[in-house]
């Protein structure tokens, strides 16, 4: 899948390891680029939930139409989708929404 990020700065997080180990340490920062790699090679979200691929799932609620994955725990890597016969993924943000 393609994937787009909502903000500049989530963009370096997700594509510049240094960026991220200064915000989240390193474990997080590693985690973070291990998901992004596996959306990438993902064929659609359906896959990644199927095959629970980061224990992808959908979110509920006032995050209805958004997805996430597992980081370290209890943070998640927020997105959504857009495009028909192209998944592009919209990582929105890395949040603890519990």
């Amino acid at each position: 899948m393609q994937i787009k990020y909502r903000t500049k700065a989530i963009g370096r997080i997700c594509t510049n390891a240094s960026v991220a180990v200064k915000k989240y340490g390193i474990e997080m920062a590693e985690r973070i680029h291990l998901r992004i790699d596996q959306i990438k090679a993902a064929e659609s979200v359906e896959f990644m939930i199927k095959y629970r691929i980061g224990r992808c799932h959908m979110l509920r609620g006032n995050r209805s139409g958004q997805y996430a994955v597992d980081l370290v725990n209890p943070n998640r890597l927020v997105f959504e989708i857009t495009g028909d016969e192209i998944q592009i993924v919209n990582i929105i943000e890395i949040i603890d929404y519990h």
